[in-house]
């Protein structure tokens, strides 16, 4: 029979191997449900997450749809690496849309150089303050960071639906949920003309290049290494557990709401109640599959975002419903957490025992 015997040491092999193994089960097991389904699974898998990226401006979506993504997930990996378990990245990301889109419509004539930077600075801030809070309840009541910041994520989120359907809601609009098309000035820099290929998709990668240089070559990282292997050693050395949860919860929260922000004024350019498809939740996604590296988040999203445009193809082409992309999130997750029992342990056979005479 098969049993699981510890390692005594982290596979490095398997650190790497791990998501490799949970993509491919992922595949196999949501073939099944799609020919269950009455799809033919090969050609659904292939729809899925190769159709993408031969149509005509597939690429270009896909690094647009990837940008938050990454960003998120940078933050998260520094979180998690600390064990902060910041769950409310969808809230955050939310709050900054909504404050550098507020700051977009109050002043709609300030130059671009101007209002961008600032409508940027006021995103980070906003989901830094909503991150922020959650760290505060932590340190200050021992409060469950997973609770609190999942609880902001919803407050947050009936906090934008009273924005765009009551005082920001756009009069011309014909009573949609939604405010006013941001003016020129406050939509975010084009890398690529006549594109969507935005400014965010450029600080996406140089912030997870930032942060792992951060967790990796500086003091501060190597706090928040130990942090997350060995709590007790950590406060034994000297380190302060409650300001790293503070730097944790504001770095995560104002990626978080700089990725809000970008996706407002670079992807819809105006404020609705569907702004985010659940990115913070599938951002938790990102970080894990990128094994807690700043860097790997970058490959990470850009999978989880090809899941997003697969979603999508698929629901055009094959009928499929919309709910087929969270499928196959939650499956790849599944099997990602479930494929790390590897990294400290080995399959073994042993033969079973012959009974007694």
């Amino acid at each position: 029979m098969l049993k699981f015997e510890p390692r005594g040491a982290e596979s490095k092999v398997w650190r790497y191997a791990s998501p490799v193994l949970a993509l491919v089960l992922t595949g196999i097991v949501t073939g099944a449900i799609f020919a269950v389904m009455g799809r033919p699974p090969l050609q659904t898998v292939y729809t899925f997450l190769i159709v993408p990226l031969v149509q005509q401006d597939g690429i270009a979506a896909l690094v647009v749809k990837a940008a938050p993504l990454i960003m998120m997930g940078v933050g998260l990996s520094l979180a998690y690496r600390a064990n902060v378990w910041n769950i409310g990245t969808d809230g955050q990301f939310t709050l900054g849309a909504i404050c550098g889109g507020g700051l977009a419509l109050a002043f709609p004539d300030v130059p671009a150089v101007i209002l961008y930077p600032a409508m940027m600075l006021l995103g980070a801030l906003g989901g830094a303050a909503s991150g922020g809070l959650v760290a505060w309840l932590r340190i200050r009541f021992n409060a469950n960071e997973i609770l609190t910041s999942l609880m902001f994520t919803y407050i947050t989120q009936y906090l934008l639906i009273y924005l765009v359907t009551g005082p920001w809601r756009d009069p011309q609009g014909f009573g949609f949920p939604q405010t006013a098309l941001f003016s020129d000035n406050a939509s975010a820099p084009l890398l690529v003309p006549e594109t969507n290929i935005h400014i965010g998709i450029l600080i996406a990668p140089l912030v997870a290049i930032g942060l792992w240089f951060m967790l990796e070559k500086s003091l501060l990282g190597f706090q928040f290494r130990v942090l997350g292997q060995a709590t007790r050693a950590a406060k034994f050395a000297g380190f302060s557990e409650n300001r790293l949860v503070w730097v944790a919860m504001l770095i995560s929260g104002g990626l978080a709401g700089l990725a809000g922000l970008f996706e407002a004024t670079g992807t819809l350019n105006q404020l609705t109640t569907n702004l985010s498809p659940g990115y913070g939740f599938t951002a938790i996604i990102v970080a894990f599959l990128g094994r807690l590296n700043p860097l790997g988040a970058i490959p990470a999203g850009l999978l989880l975002a090809l899941t997003y445009l697969g979603g999508d193809a698929a629901q055009i082409s094959l009928g499929l419903p919309n709910a087929v992309t969270g499928i196959f999130q939650g499956i790849l997750l599944f099997f990602l957490l479930g494929c790390d029992i590897l990294l400290r342990n080995r399959i073994r056979w042993v033969a079973p025992a012959k009974a007694a005479p």
